[in-house]
């Protein structure tokens, strides 16, 4: 059987787009949807007409705009990743003999009935080694995916996620167990950016404070941190914690030029949304102390094409 250690390090090398900072979570998503399948005990090699349904509704929920139109890509390509060390197909060998570049598309994937899950011994040890599962799962999520989405993904994938197993599997493959190229996030970036934004949220004006605490009032990235965004002021938005979770969420985002709130057409509320969250779109973002901290183009527009859900409402006339 694999060790926890060789299994964790295989899934924190997975080729992925983040390297060069481009939001790509197909692969990460079917992780997630087929760890949550081990969880529930359920056969080790799904059919990709099995799988197909839920792994597009997550890409349209939590991938950029478009990405569910790729689903089938992550289901042929993570079969290379690690030498085959994450992934297998079964199906017809002619379709499987095919070059790893050369995917099949979804027409063909589903016609051969081509299944895919994890290899037999990591599956194996998936579902006999106690915290390893959940181990991954968390390791994944943290690499891809920024913390405030983490919740929402583990239930729409039907994973359960025991934070105490999880610590339990980390203390048993610690410290030998990983040597992560994730980056170290800056400690003082939240009080930067709050500082800047004068402890308020720059969407609503939220600053509520418990003695000298702010309440629910964190650093966003503009650019994931995740995906190579740094932890400096023009790249940060002081919000609460409900613009923070919309922000990351795609709702909405900043333009560039006049830094207005645009919403996405896609962000639709009742009268009370309406009334609510949706009465900041098109006004100004309300600013930092200097004009060297606004939010800067070359982040705003990787939020708009890797996190916002276009189209955009129109602002103004």
């Amino acid at each position: 059987m694999k060790t926890a250690a060789e299994i964790l390090a295989a899934f924190d090398n997975i080729r992925r787009a983040q390297n060069a900072g481009v939001y790509a979570p197909h692969k990460p998503l079917l992780i997630l949807l087929a760890l949550a399948r081990v969880q529930r005990g359920e056969p080790r090699l799904v059919d990709f007409n099995d799988i197909e349904g839920p792994l597009k509704r997550l890409l349209v929920e939590f991938g950029r705009s478009g990405s569910a139109n790729t689903r089938h890509l992550p289901f042929w390509h993570l079969r290379s990743d690690g030498q085959g060390a994450i992934w297998k197909l079964s199906g017809p060998r002619e379709l499987l003999a095919r070059p790893a570049a050369t995917a099949p598309n979804l027409g063909e994937l589903r016609l051969n009935h081509v299944r895919g899950g994890f290899p037999i011994a990591v599956d194996k040890a998936l579902r006999e080694q106690p915290g390893l599962l959940e181990a991954v799962a968390a390791q994944v999520m943290d690499a891809a995916f920024p913390e405030t989405l983490h919740a929402d993904i583990a239930a729409a994938v039907g994973l359960s996620l025991d934070r105490s197993t999880i610590i339990m599997a980390g203390e048993r493959t610690a410290p030998a167990y990983v040597q992560s190229e994730h980056r170290h996030r800056d400690p003082g970036f939240r009080e930067r950016v709050l500082r800047a934004y004068e402890y308020r949220c720059c969407v609503c004006g939220f600053d509520l404070r418990i003695g000298q605490v702010s309440a629910g009032l964190e650093a966003a990235h503009i650019q994931w941190h995740n995906v190579g965004g740094p932890d400096v002021e023009p790249n940060g938005l002081s919000l609460c914690s409900l613009h923070h979770k919309l922000f990351d969420l795609g709702a909405f985002t900043v333009e560039p030029s006049e830094f207005r709130v645009v919403f996405s057409q896609q962000a639709i509320g009742s009268q009370r949304g309406r009334d609510g969250e949706l009465r900041h779109h098109g006004r100004p973002i309300l600013p930092p102390q200097q004009r060297d901290m606004l939010p800067a183009p070359q982040y705003l527009g990787w939020n708009f094409k890797n996190v916002f859900k276009t189209p955009a409402r129109r602002v103004g006339g």
